[in-house]
């Protein structure tokens, strides 16, 4: 059985990089150490989730927050600012907010 769920309050950022392939587990380190360490903290996260394309040219990092004005105050926060500055020295950033429209889970 599917379960469908209708969800609009969570906003989503997804932030797609792309890397020279000698920069991608660099960057995944980056990252990962920046979620632990920083994205957690921010008042409204609920989860990141971090993938890497297997060509070694793309990461995906894929944040879930409360709402849009959560999203906003993070953006502002120093650190989060000085992070992505290093994080773009390394890489390119297409990166957008999205509204979850619905889940589909196999139960």
């Amino acid at each position: 059985m599917i379960l469908l769920k209708e969800v609009n309050e969570i906003i989503t950022l997804i932030n797609v990089f792309t890397v020279d392939k000698e920069n991608q587990y660099k960057l995944v380190e980056m990252l990962k150490k920046a979620n632990e360490q920083i994205y957690n903290k921010q008042e409204g996260f609920i989860s990141a989730i971090i993938h890497k394309s297997l060509d070694g040219t793309k990461i995906i990092n894929y944040l879930q927050w409360k709402n849009r004005n959560d999203i906003e105050k993070m953006l502002k926060n120093t650190k989060v600012i000085l992070h992505m500055n290093d994080v773009l020295n390394i890489s390119k950033l297409d990166g957008s907010l999205y509204e979850i429209v619905s889940t589909y889970d196999k139960t």
